[in-house]
């Protein structure tokens, strides 16, 4: 999702040909600091906004990029049909981690999931995954 986004966001900003490259390789595979990130993002191509709103753009953007294979639903299907209960838990912000899973459609294939944004619990804490398991957000909610 990430490589979707800076694809995007490399062809908006109209930037040079290593940019993509920049990128990914400062991204780190997600694990350095948003802040900081972003912070080199709109330095490095002296961007007109500021790096909140740049981050920001890219939190709103990214629950629109991710997708899951159809086997992974069509399994998941399988697996709720022969009674197993499935749960999500994700560590995140919750709008975002929300977004991508009703976009997804795992909302309507999974029974519960908790989300560390809204808990306040990250993995791997026990107390997170304890949450999923008395369904936290079971999938009729809204």
């Amino acid at each position: 999702m990430f490589g979707r986004w800076a694809v995007e966001f490399c062809a908006d900003h109209e930037l040079p040909d290593d940019a993509l490259a920049w990128l990914i390789a400062t991204d780190q595979d997600g694990s350095v600091s948003r802040d900081w990130f972003f912070g080199e993002v709109t330095e490095r191509f002296g961007l007109a906004a500021s790096v909140d709103d740049t981050w920001r753009q890219c939190r709103r953007r990214r629950p629109e990029l991710v997708s899951c294979r159809q086997e992974v639903l069509a399994s998941l299907t399988l697996l709720r049909d022969d009674g197993w209960t499935v749960a999500i838990v994700t560590n995140g912000q919750a709008d975002n981690q929300l977004g991508k899973i009703r976009r997804t459609g795992l909302d309507q294939r999974v029974d519960a999931w908790a989300v560390s944004g809204e808990l306040g619990i990250r993995k791997p804490a026990r107390e997170i995954f304890e949450a999923a398991a008395r369904g936290v957000r079971p999938r009729s909610a809204g």
